[in-house]
């Protein structure tokens, strides 16, 4: 979908049917790192066709054979890629300059950069200290194995560390300064390095994998729970006796964003795990609690956020810290796009506050994606509720759920 702008409507406000999602991108890309380092051991089905995922595996099998000299690897906006790699590149026999796009060169990089160089990579910045480009002399020789890092920053720091751990000639620990962010996602990085035999030992603050062989085995990825989310929003928004079926998704779920079932039943939202698949359906709305914490799924905030002030729910958030240092400032970007009808998101120290009541009908509606796929996806479900809504740059989707829009237009939704 290459338009500048597209206009969304949906005539019967209702939905009824069955998505089948792709592989989750977060557990895609861990996957990817475990297969490069496992030599041909481990095997992946269902890979995410996002965007993110197919750059990581495209540059993944261009560093396995790297000419003479500086091999240049552009990961565009993949944020997880850059982290990924940031460690991962110090194994390959090779010298790489990591890069990305103008807004990744504004994304911290340098907490990583400083635990690396602690156990012996070598590491240097092209431009700003502390922001990508960076330049990699990869063959490492390991230094230290024991290494601290923040904990409330970015958990994709801790699991980029954490996967490299077992090929490292003298493995690592890994001791987490402070509280742990996004705890949910260090637990599915553990969780899929287990399921190929790696073993460790995490012991109050500290995480502890030995040097250890990958066993033969096959990653099976489950559909993302990141997209599911979009559905629940979808659900939320829609008229009554709406519902919508996603095969594949298990109640015992690696994924932290398996946190929007419980969110959403207070959203209006009921989940049953069937035998074919998770099936969603809409009830009346429980609104009993007025207080949401995100910090172990930082990525559902835009879309709770949004649903909230569609429904003209006056809630509080927290646990928001890192939105503003991904894609977009996220929290800046939902504060102008809500505005956009009457709704505000008030900063108050660590706390956000919704406040709904000049919530309003638009006339014309352009909401702005700030090259942010999930601003594109938490915004689309407003066709429900407003008249119609056009969606900015609605492309970006594909970095993590390419078939979004005509996933939509199965459900009726009307794009032009």
């Amino acid at each position: 979908m290459n338009q500048q702008v597209i206009r969304l409507t949906h005539p019967s406000k209702k939905v009824k049917g069955t998505v089948q999602l792709t592989g989750s991108k977060s557990e895609s890309n861990r996957a990817l790192i475990i297969q490069s380092l496992s030599k041909g051991q481990v095997a992946i089905a269902n890979l995410s066709e996002a965007a993110d995922t197919v750059t990581l595996n495209r540059v993944l099998q261009v560093a396995a054979n790297p000419h003479a000299g500086y091999n240049t690897i552009d990961i565009g906006p993949a944020g997880t890629a850059m982290r990924f790699l940031t460690a991962y590149l110090n194994l390959v026999k090779g010298n790489f300059i990591l890069t990305g796009t103008e807004r990744m060169q504004q994304r911290p990089i340098g907490i990583l950069v400083d635990a690396m160089k602690e156990i012996g990579a070598e590491i240097h910045y092209q431009k700003k200290v502390g922001y990508p480009p960076l330049k990699i002399e990869g063959g490492l020789f390991q230094g230290k194995d024991h290494v601290r890092i923040k904990g409330n920053i970015s958990s994709q720091y801790i699991s980029a560390l954490l996967l490299i751990a077992p090929a490292l000639k003298k493995g690592l620990t890994l001791e987490i300064d402070g509280e742990l962010t996004s705890k949910p996602y260090v637990s599915m990085t553990l969780d899929m390095l287990k399921s190929v035999g790696i073993q460790y030992v995490w012991t109050d603050n500290a995480i502890k994998i030995e040097p250890q062989a990958f066993e033969k085995q096959t990653i099976f990825v489950e559909p993302d729970w990141s997209a599911a989310s979009y559905w629940y929003a979808i659900v939320a928004l829609a008229e009554a006796n709406s519902s919508i079926v996603l095969p594949g998704l298990r109640e015992e779920s690696l994924q932290g964003d398996i946190a929007i079932v419980e969110i959403m039943k207070y959203f209006g939202v009921q989940s049953s795990f069937e035998h074919d698949g998770l099936h969603l359906s809409k009830i009346p709305v429980n609104s009993d609690k007025t207080r949401f914490d995100f910090k172990e799924c930082p990525d559902l905030a835009q879309t709770v956020v949004v649903v909230a002030a569609a429904l003209r729910r006056d809630v509080s958030f927290t646990g928001l810290e890192t939105l503003k240092i991904k894609e977009t400032d996220r929290i800046a970007a939902l504060q102008a796009e809500i505005a956009k009808f009457g709704a505000v998101l008030i900063e108050d120290g660590e706390t956000y506050h919704l406040q709904t009541s000049q919530v309003f009908q638009p006339k014309d509606i352009t909401f702005d994606t700030y090259e942010d796929h999930r601003m594109a996806m938490a915004f689309a479900p407003l066709a429900l509720v407003f008249d119609h809504i056009k969606i900015a740059e609605p492309q970006v989707v594909e970095k993590s759920y390419p078939d979004f829009w005509k996933h939509l237009q199965a459900q009726a939704f009307v794009i032009d």
